[in-house]
């Protein structure tokens, strides 16, 4: 069942990166991870399941084909502008699983800022700024809204 013309954004953006492989593809790609042969051998995904969401991520302009960075024959999978947007999507994740889905003493990888190699934080905010959670908003539902 395709979400395509739901009014819901989340109903529509599960459409195009929903699916568990796709969004591993693009924590790869923001991991640096940009050929298929790499991206096959770290997800450990079959080939035909790879090309399909890669070919599906490329169309829905999140990933573009790029020549190899070394210069070879070969091409790279680079995240676009689109793409990049989905940042935040992947923190929340790393975010929610590190909060449950983990022993305290567990080992896991982290998510640090360059500059300091300090931990990532994910904070929502307002137009404002402000911090805000989910107690704080509503949706208003296209239908509802006066025309």
């Amino acid at each position: 069942m395709s979400h395509q013309q739901a009014e819901c954004p989340v109903a529509r953006t599960v459409d195009v990166i929903g699916d568990r492989w796709s969004l591993l593809i693009v924590r790869d790609a923001f991991d640096g991870i940009r050929r298929f042969s790499e991206l096959q051998r770290n997800l450990g995904l079959a080939k035909n399941i790879l090309a399909a969401r890669l070919r599906d991520l490329v169309a829905q302009d999140i990933l573009e084909i790029v020549p190899a960075a070394d210069g070879s024959a070969y091409h790279e999978y680079a995240l676009t502008a689109k793409g990049r947007e989905l940042f935040s999507v992947i923190v929340a994740l790393r975010k929610w699983g590190e909060t449950y889905l983990f022993e305290e003493d567990e080992p896991r990888s982290a998510l640090l800022d360059t500059k300091n190699e300090l931990p990532v934080r994910l904070q929502i905010t307002n137009a404002t700024g402000g911090p805000i959670s989910a107690a704080d908003t509503f949706v208003r539902k296209a239908s509802a809204r006066s025309t």
